[in-house]
């Protein structure tokens, strides 16, 4: 049994130019709800007691409660003000998480994530040995080549698309975020992996999908038909 507490960041800091519209990725309704409030309810069906922080650009907050009081959003949440990155972002939300926890940090426009997945994390890093961070993985099925005709095509039997949520100590990702901010930060593994932290990782899913495109939403739309 998991003895510490779970805070679960919802990075949703996106202005949704790939979209193409005016509505960011992250307010879309998506079977009847917005995305944001899809993904953090896929999370709390694993984890009820979790205590959620979202975090939002600045000139979106306001949208964003209207938002829950228009659609009902049966949750309470902290909301946090991002920056001008994703490393600043998490950072500001991880002002809001004690040591001591579990925190999970998941990009807000990955509705599709299941209980499933996010229970099988906690349960892993709550082991006795578990692990210090964790990511979920998928395999690379398409053919890798380099647009630098002096870099080698990478073998993709090696290689591994990272999904969110990850799941880290809440002290370690604190500290790992302590460092400087570096253009290399892609995501919240590449941090903690920069201050010495060893990266675990556990099969992911692969309709785990991040809304980025049209495209993507209309597969989620699709996804989420009963009859598929």
């Amino acid at each position: 049994m998991n003895s510490r507490p779970v805070y679960a960041v919802f990075v949703a800091g996106g202005s949704g130019t790939r979209m193409g519209g005016d509505v960011p990725k992250q307010f879309l309704e998506l079977g009847g709800i917005p995305v944001l409030q899809r993904s953090v309810e896929r999370f709390l069906e694993a984890e009820p007691s979790a205590r959620v922080i979202t975090v939002l650009p600045q000139q979106h907050i306001g949208t964003w409660q209207e938002m829950c009081l228009r659609y009902a959003v049966p949750f309470s949440q902290t909301i946090v003000a991002g920056g001008m990155t994703r490393f600043h972002s998490v950072l500001a939300a991880m002002e809001k998480v004690p040591d001591g926890a579990i925190v999970s940090i998941h990009d807000g426009v990955r509705p599709l994530v299941t209980a499933s997945l996010v229970r099988r994390m906690l349960d892993e890093m709550a082991a006795p040995d578990g692990p210090q961070a964790l990511i979920p993985v998928v395999p690379v099925t398409d053919t890798l080549r380099s647009t630098d005709p002096g870099v080698p095509a990478p073998d993709r039997s090696r290689l591994v698309a990272v999904q969110t949520p990850q799941m880290f100590l809440s002290e370690v990702l604190k500290a790992a975020y302590r460092q400087p901010y570096d253009i290399s930060f892609t995501d919240d593994a590449s941090v903690a992996e920069r201050s010495g932290v060893r990266i675990c990782t556990t099969p992911g899913e692969r309709f785990n999908i991040k809304i980025t495109t049209p495209e993507d939403y209309r597969l989620a739309k699709l996804l989420l038909r009963p009859d598929l």
